[in-house]
């Protein structure tokens, strides 16, 4: 098994519920340093992964990412994480680092591109994939065998569990959000097509090209405003069209040639406790790496 991380999740998540207050000597925040560290090491206790890569999101600021290129107001309505928020990312990179993880970003990909990617690559030398993360966007992602494990609350959801819980299959999972529009990500949908219309079609047909090419059929579907649903797809086939160029994960992220690459390797104890230092940390993290350095 393979296990890609979406780190941003769980930093967010960490600056979310651990107090600002929590700074280091400096004065700086560290509330999601510390909370992501702890997800960190507490995983890698519970699990003992032997192969593991930690995704993170590229810097904007070098330059727009691919999904940019296409749509400029790809998560336009979104405000920028603040400069506190910035600086943890980078000293939570380099935790994972010396955790003994592998670690990847790329400016002009998302780090559900990387994961895709990496899950790609996993499968081709034989693996099966676990991603930990709560972005139902990397639902899509999954084949049988793989998961999607939200961690901090068990939440797991197999390849076979997507439609009971999206209502599509995983195959679907971004036409599913191309028709409906995703409000979180400035995505445009089709106007009056919400989520359980885009599944009552999505169950008729296999896509949105499939749609497209059947739209008097749809017109007679037995779901709800059928009739006037052709002419809703018509008239907003140029936002479908890009909206999916944006709700695709790419495989073409560049990342590690070979699962191998994924392999944990032993903590660094004394890069860690240095960043622990700088952190303002006590001992409770620098005990769980010694762990993690006696069994791995």
């Amino acid at each position: 098994m393979v296990y890609l991380i979406d780190a941003s999740v769980f930093v967010f998540k960490a600056w979310y519920s651990i107090p600002a207050d929590m700074t280091d000597p400096g004065r700086n925040p560290v509330n999601a340093l510390y909370g992501f560290s702890r997800f960190l090491g507490d995983f890698l206790e519970d699990v003992q992964p032997r192969h593991v890569a930690v995704a993170f999101d590229g810097n904007r600021s070098q330059g727009g990412c691919v999904r940019t290129a296409i749509y400029p107001q790809y998560k336009a309505n979104r405000e920028p994480a603040p400069p506190e928020l910035k600086l943890q990312f980078a000293r939570c990179r380099a935790v994972a680092r010396a955790l003994g993880l592998a670690d990847c970003a790329d400016a002009a990909f998302e780090a559900d591109d990387l994961i895709a990617a990496l899950a790609a690559r996993a499968r081709a030398a034989g693996h099966r994939v676990t991603i930990l993360s709560r972005d139902k966007d990397l639902a899509q992602v999954l084949q049988p065998g793989d998961v999607l494990w939200d961690y901090p609350s068990g939440r797991r959801i197999g390849y076979e569990d997507v439609p009971g819980v999206f209502g599509v299959r995983a195959e679907q999972i971004a036409d599913f959000l191309a028709l409906t529009g995703d409000a979180v990500d400035n995505i445009r949908g089709v106007r009056g097509i919400g989520p359980k219309t885009a599944a009552a079609l999505l169950g008729h047909f296999a896509g949105i090209a499939e749609i497209y090419d059947n739209l008097e059929a749809v017109g007679r579907l037995k779901i709800r405003a059928a009739p006037a649903l052709p002419g809703r797809l018509r008239s907003h086939r140029a936002d479908v069209d890009v909206a999916l160029q944006l709700t695709r994960v790419r495989y073409d992220a560049p990342v590690f040639d070979h699962p191998d690459a994924l392999l944990r390797r032993c903590p660094d104890l004394e890069g860690l406790d240095g960043l622990y230092d700088v952190a303002g940390f006590g001992e409770a993290l620098r005990r769980q790496a010694r762990r993690l350095a006696a069994v791995t």
